[in-house]
């Protein structure tokens, strides 16, 4: 994998440093009303009890705009100002004490109310990002290109950055998403040799989570296996918590990141003897919590399994009514199958505690 193939400048998103080499932030965004103070407040301590390091929430009006400075002082992690078309509510959020605005600059308009927007982030050290998605192009783009395409899409991002850039502004992100997965990697391949800026990645409107995750995880793995993305945010239609965890996931299966429980299971056969579905699931559920790093296999042959799953930190191998329960490849107790999950439990958990 070609890590870091793109080198981006380094931008500070709050206490999160993200381009530069930096590590690969995972992010998400609230589904509440975020004029809802406290169920958007209840929402981000979820995500940030899943890992998430940056948050946005839609500012659709300006009783979400004054509700930026409630829950900015209520969460831990930086907070994301999501504003289309006007600009006010952009001032109120800088005022409010947000981490970053994200607002196309060519969907203001008046030149003036432009730089407005600029010069209060900019007293503020608060970055922008344009976000480019394919239902936002601008009409003349459109009527250019007569559709949507990548080379469009990358158009529309550089129109907005050249008008940051004569104002003098540089602290910017970037995203140029899409629903369709290789229009967007076509137009982030693209846009990635032309602008040194921060890349936020992802496939938008990606839809449910059966369907969703795997056309994330495609987009993003193509784009992340090439060097191509400084943080990302997994778009599902659901609960935002599992958009963090699918995030994390893609990374770890790239080897970009190293966080939480990893489970490796057998897909199952004739000679499986145990439920390794309803196990792998159950020690699923009870380590969501562990953030240590930790590879477990749940393997339903006891003959084959230990050897299958070496690589493993830890791991069980059941069948004929008993677990044999493992560590790096060698067995270490034989418990019966009754027992076997508790069992695993236990040695997950020594083994996050020991140092």
């Amino acid at each position: 994998m070609q890590k870091n193939q793109n080198r981006t400048k380094k931008i500070k998103i709050g206490s999160v440093e993200i381009g530069g080499g930096s590590p690969i932030a995972v992010q998400s965004m609230t589904k509440t009303k975020t004029s809802d103070i406290d169920a958007t407040v209840k929402q981000i301590k979820r995500l940030e009890d899943a890992g998430c390091q940056i948050v946005r929430c839609a500012v659709p009006d300006e009783k979400s705009a004054y509700a930026l400075g409630e829950i900015k002082k209520q969460i831990k992690i930086p907070l994301v100002a999501d504003i289309h078309f006007n600009h006010r509510y952009a001032l109120i959020a800088a005022e409010m004490g947000v981490d970053k605005i994200r607002i196309n600059p060519g969907n203001i308009g008046d030149i003036e109310k432009i730089k407005a927007v600029v010069s209060a982030v900019k007293e503020r050290k608060i970055p922008i990002r344009i976000g480019v998605n394919s239902g936002s192009l601008q009409k003349t783009i459109l009527k250019k290109y007569q559709h949507i395409t990548a080379q469009a899409l990358v158009e529309s991002v550089l129109d907005n950055i050249k008008i940051l850039e004569k104002l003098k502004f540089f602290d910017i992100v970037v995203s140029i998403k899409a629903s369709s997965v290789l229009m967007t990697v076509a137009a982030y391949q693209m846009l990635s040799k032309k602008v040194k800026y921060p890349l936020h990645i992802g496939i938008t409107e990606a839809g449910l989570p059966s369907i969703g995750i795997i056309r994330s995880a495609v987009g993003i793995g193509i784009m992340l296996s090439q060097g191509i993305g400084d943080t990302l945010r997994v778009s599902l239609t659901g609960d935002p918590v599992e958009e963090v965890r699918v995030g994390y996931e893609i990374l770890k299966s790239l080897k970009l990141a190293s966080r939480g429980i990893s489970i490796i299971s057998c897909p199952t056969c004739g000679r499986c003897d145990i439920n390794v579905e309803a196990v792998a699931s159950e020690i699923d559920k009870k380590t969501r919590h562990i953030t240590k790093p930790l590879s477990v296999a749940v393997m339903g042959c006891e003959v084959n399994g230990p050897g299958e799953a070496a690589d493993a930190d830890v791991g069980l191998a059941g069948g004929q009514g008993v677990g044999l329960i493992f560590r790096e490849g060698k067995i270490i107790k034989k418990v019966s199958e009754s027992e076997m999950v508790d069992a695993l439990l236990k040695e997950i958990e020594s083994m996050t505690k020991e140092k």
